[in-house]
C-alpha cells in the first residue's frame, strides 16, 4: 500500500517510516490509504532498509498497530510474521526501537541477510536512533484516522447515553446515520457511529479516538438500518461500547431504556430519509 514515509539513514541502514491505516469489513476503498477485507487497525509502521544486490530492500518491518501489533522479518522474502502481545511488550513503539538498538544484527541474520548484519555501523545506528524514534512517535501522534462528525439533527436520549439521528447526503448518496453518544469526563463524545448509506455503508468503534470503520458486505446486509436496530434490540451495544474503548458506559447502560426508543429511532430515521428524497425528487424535477 502507499503511503507517504520519512527517510532517515543510519550508516548501511536507514529507516522508512510511515502511518497505516485499515478499514474492516467488505473492502472498499473510500478514504486515502485505506483498505477493507481484513480487521480493521492502523498505527505506524517501521521498516528497516538496507542494499542487497544492488537493490534497496525492505529487510524488516515493525508494524506498530494499535490492535494486533506484529514486525515481519524479510517482508521481500518470506515474509516471516509474528504478532507482539503488547500486554507484555508495552508500548510497541519504544519495544520495536529498543530490539534495533540491541539486536538488529541478530535479526538481520535470522531475515536471511547476514551480509547486512555484518557490515552494520553500531556508531551510525545509535546516533540516527533519537532522531528516527522522535519522528516515528511524531507521525503516531499526527497522523492517527479519525472523524468528527456532527451530532445528529434529533437527539434521543436513552439513560446514561443518547442517539443523535440525521438524514446525512454524501457524495456517494449516503443515507441515514445514527450517532451514539455519551458523557465522558464532561464532554459529550461520539461513542459509536452508523452511516447505513445505501453505498458503502458502515459502522465506527469510537470515531473520535480509535475509529475502527467496518463496512458491511451489503450482499448479506441488504437493509442497515434494520441490522443496527436489531443489534441495538437484541442487546449488542454494551459489547460494542466495551470495544469502542468505553467499559464504564457500557456497564452503567440500561437496556430497557434503550430498547424503548428503538421504535421511535427507526420510525423517524425512515420518514426524514423517505421525505428528503421526495424534496429532492421534485426539486430535481422543477
Amino acid at each position: 500500500m502507499t503511503m507517504e514515509r520519512t527517510r532517515i539513514d543510519a550508516g548501511t541502514v536507514s529507516f522508512s517510516i510511515g502511518y497505516y491505516s485499515r478499514d474492516g469489513g467488505v473492502a472498499h476503498g473510500t478514504a486515502p490509504g485505506a483498505r477493507g477485507g481484513q480487521n480493521p487497525d492502523q498505527g505506524l509502521s517501521l521498516q528497516v532498509r538496507g542494499e542487497v544486490d544492488g537493490e534497496d530492500t525492505e529487510l524488516l518491518r515493525f508494524d506498530c498497530f494499535e490492535i494486533a501489533p506484529h514486525y515481519h522479518y524479510a517482508p521481500a522474502r518470506e515474509n516471516t510474521q509474528v504478532m507482539l502481545d503488547p500486554v507484555v511488550t508495552g508500548n510497541p513503539i519504544g519495544w520495536a526501537f529498543e530490539q534495533i538498538a540491541t539486536r538488529l544484527p541478530a535479526m538481520l541474520t535470522k531475515a536471511g541477510y547476514p551480509q547486512v548484519a555484518t557490515r552494520v555501523n553500531a556508531v551510525a545506528l545509535m546516533e540516527a536512533l533519537p532522531e528516527a524514534e522522535a519522528t516515528a512517535r511524531h507521525i503516531a501522534a499526527t497522523r492517527r484516522a479519525t472523524v468528527t462528525h456532527s451530532r445528529g439533527k434529533e437527539i434521543v436520549e436513552a439513560g446514561n447515553i443518547r442517539f443523535g439521528l440525521e438524514i446525512r447526503r454524501t457524495t456517494g448518496g449516503g443515507g441515514p446515520a445514527i450517532h451514539v453518544l455519551g458523557d465522558v469526563a464532561g464532554q459529550e463524545i461520539e461513542l459509536l457511529a452508523f452511516d447505513c448509506f445505501y453505498t458503502a455503508p458502515h459502522y465506527h468503534y469510537g470515531p473520535r479516538s480509535r475509529n475502527e470503520r467496518i463496512y458491511w458486505d451489503s450482499t448479506l446486509v441488504e437493509d442497515p438500518l434494520a441490522w443496527t436496530i436489531d443489534r441495538f434490540r437484541e442487546g449488542a451495544l454494551p459489547r460494542m461500547l466495551q470495544r469502542a474503548g468505553y467499559p464504564t458506559i457500557a456497564a452503567d447502560l440500561d437496556q430497557r431504556v434503550v430498547s424503548a426508543k428503538l421504535n421511535y429511532i427507526e420510525s423517524w430515521l425512515r420518514n426524514s430519509d423517505r421525505e428528503l428524497q421526495e424534496q429532492e425528487a421534485a426539486e430535481a424535477a422543477a
